[in-house]
């Protein structure tokens, strides 16, 4: 089992930058791929980026080009950098951990990114 805390969010203007981060504990980090999801206000939760345990990446079409997702498997954490935010980024981003092999998802509690002038 795999606990994920996630930080970085918060508030930006439009065209701005923000890092998250995704501190996972308790098992090993390298066994999992790593996923980025985000649920924007009265809307479903959707995949934004994912990287495999081999550090494979792909992205979702809307933020291609935007975001870039990696993972540091020596400080057990997944990043994810956007650049050029725009306000319907806004969403609460959670961290996904899935164990290479299983179809088990750990997830974290969120943390809120708001993108507005």
């Amino acid at each position: 089992q795999v606990q994920l805390v996630e930080s970085g969010g918060g508030l930006v203007q439009p065209g701005g930058s923000l890092r998250l981060s995704c501190a996972a504990s308790g098992s090993i980090f390298s066994r999992y791929a790593m996923a980025w999801y985000r649920q924007p206000p009265g809307k479903q939760r959707e995949l934004v980026a994912r990287i495999s345990s081999g550090g494979n990446t792909n992205y979702a079409d809307s933020v291609k080009g935007r975001f870039t997702i990696s993972r540091d498997n020596a400080k057990n954490t997944v990043y994810l950098q956007m650049i050029s935010l725009k306000p319907e980024d806004t969403a609460v981003y959670y961290c996904n951990a899935r164990p290479i092999g299983t179809i088990v998802d750990y997830w974290g509690q969120g943390t809120q990114v708001t993108v507005s002038s």
